[in-house]
């Protein structure tokens, strides 16, 4: 069981690093996925992602208060509006904007009612 733990772990960082370049992947919630599937797995894997220099800060800002920077916030922000846009300019059908668009409303919301570091 600790192998499937451990490869979780790695397909989540390895999405949640992905997710930094492209909208609508969570990068945070995939990188506190892989802090406990390392943490179930491998003692080496989980202090390697819970002391990287970047990875490592969202985690903690998270775990202790529930928290995300104010420069995190407005990446998030200028993602989902860029995802909007791009829906736009392809034409998508009406009714899945009107549902992307209430989806993407309920994330931005959830991220600017949260506290700052």
């Amino acid at each position: 069981m600790r192998g499937i733990w451990f490869i979780a772990g790695w397909i989540s960082v390895a999405i949640g690093i992905i997710g930094v370049v492209l909208p609508l992947l969570p990068t945070v919630p995939l990188l506190l996925l892989a802090a406990i599937c390392f943490a179930k797995s491998s003692d080496r894997a989980h202090d390697w992602l819970m002391n990287h220099k970047t990875l490592g800060p969202p985690i903690h800002d998270w775990q202790r208060s529930g928290s995300i920077k104010r420069s995190a916030k407005i990446s998030a922000t200028a993602c989902i509006a860029a995802a909007f846009i791009i829906s736009l300019f392809l034409g998508v059908a009406w009714w899945a904007l009107c549902l992307q668009a209430a989806v993407l409303c309920c994330v931005a919301t959830f991220i600017w009612t949260r506290p700052e570091v």
